[in-house]
């Protein structure tokens, strides 16, 4: 099992801060559980958007290969080559280096603003959900073996300035190959056969909205994981301002999933659910 990682925004018209991404490797052969963060940071796996050059440079109109089979290239990429707009989706319409709003990382001076206006077609106001994907490529492969992690700083507005809208806001991804056994089927008999399959262990920010018959505004975590790709509610979010993100990966096949408000260093109690990617069907333990 390989493991890569990369975030990802969605949902027309949110605007969200994020600060200090990185990627850490713990290499521990044989852990069981791994605080995000632990162990030593991978050379030039992680941006901090400290750099006041910092810029993201645009190569508009961005790709939806999804929607329209359109990836139009060039693409965008950021100036220091760390961050880059997906073929299939496109990137958020908006990427800036701005300041960091108060409560942040002791010193801080940058973060990056993230908006996205059209999550679909460019300059169309299109129908259904959508996302954009901005990657971060953590190439080459980090091996599982090592524990790898990903910690990520946002930081999160006040419910009411939110988009009157109930969906998925923003959402850190990762990517992990796997190698499966799966049956393959004949006329006269069938035979187990290894495929390479990719999984997405995500955590994502849903918003509630009261215009869309809720009782009142709220937002909670929604977890993707396993190898059917579902997702599960996590916890309500009861506070705006930062959070710190974070999962972890263990060579027992399981992810870890972490959410602190805050920018502290991840602890333990910060775990808010685990699962396994095992086999086609995999185990997924939310704790609330």
């Amino acid at each position: 099992m390989r493991f890569h990682t990369f975030a990802c925004v969605a949902c027309t018209g949110q605007l969200l801060l994020a600060v200090a991404f990185s990627v850490v490797a713990a290499n521990m052969l044989q852990a069981q559980t791994v605080v995000p963060g632990t162990g030593e940071r991978v050379l030039g796996a992680g941006d901090n958007f400290e750099d006041t050059s910092w810029e993201f440079q645009n190569h508009f109109p961005k790709g939806s290969h999804n929607v329209d089979g359109q990836i139009r290239e060039p693409r965008g990429i950021s100036k220091n080559g760390l961050w880059y707009e997906s073929a299939k989706r496109g990137q958020p319409d908006v990427l800036k280096r701005v300041a960091p709003p108060a409560g942040g990382l002791l010193g801080s001076k940058g973060a990056q603003l993230m908006r996205t206006l059209y999550s679909a077609i460019p300059e169309r106001v299109g129908r259904g959900s959508h996302q954009d994907d901005l990657l971060f490529d953590t190439s080459p492969a980090i091996p599982v073996s090592q524990s790898p992690s990903v910690v990520v700083c946002v930081y999160l507005s006040p419910l009411d300035e939110w988009e009157n809208h109930t969906g998925t806001s923003f959402g850190l991804r990762t990517a992990i190959e796997a190698t499966v056994w799966q049956r393959s089927k004949g006329i006269f008999f069938s035979r187990r056969v290894r495929k390479r399959e990719t999984y997405f262990p995500g955590i994502f920010i849903q918003f509630n909205s009261q215009t869309a018959g809720q009782e009142k505004d709220s937002a909670i975590f929604i977890l993707r994981g396993g190898d059917d790709g579902k997702d599960y509610l996590g916890p309500e979010i009861t506070q705006t301002g930062w959070w710190t993100l974070g999962i972890s990966f263990t060579s027992d096949g399981r992810a870890h999933y972490y959410a602190s408000p805050g920018v502290d260093d991840l602890k333990p109690e910060d775990r808010i659910a685990f699962f396994a990617v095992r086999s086609l069907r995999a185990v997924l333990h939310v704790l609330l």
